[in-house]
């Protein structure tokens, strides 16, 4: 929270409504991220769900501006996601496979997974370079502590 505090304020606040729950992975590209969180399009319990709009929707809350810092994008790096202007992060985040320095204070870092990598290593894989998921897993349920 020292780093990015707008962001993590975002993610408990989605987290806690229960936003994230059922939000499927749509983007996972093999040895790069595994990304989710578009809580418009993608959470698949909803009636707006839409596996083809997944990745392009975010909340109702305003787009955040940048919180770019010095974390670097590590394995098990968790970071926002955005569009190509750098104050677009809204609610959709992504995790990194491997280290990806070429990420760094591009995108703003915002946690780390601590525990349970092993499970976001068998996230299902998308096909192509975009990495678009046919069968997506899902967020079950993502609550803060």
């Amino acid at each position: 929270p020292d780093v990015a505090p707008n962001h993590v304020k975002r993610i408990q606040e989605l987290a806690d409504s229960g936003q994230y729950d059922n939000v499927v992975f749509h983007r996972v590209i093999d040895g790069f991220m595994a990304q989710t969180g578009d809580v418009k399009f993608g959470n698949s319990s909803s009636k707006d769900f839409d596996l083809r709009r997944a990745g392009i929707g975010g909340s109702d809350l305003p787009d955040l501006n940048q919180e770019f810092n010095d974390l670097p994008h590590d394995r098990g790096t968790v970071s926002m996601a955005r569009s190509s202007d750098p104050n677009s992060a809204n609610s959709q985040f992504f995790i990194c496979f491997k280290p990806a320095p070429f990420l760094d204070r591009q995108y703003t870092v915002f946690g780390k997974v601590i525990e349970g990598m092993e499970f976001v290593d068998m996230i299902t894989k998308g096909d192509g370079d975009n990495g678009a998921v046919s069968n997506p897993d899902k967020i079950i349920s993502f609550k803060s502590q």
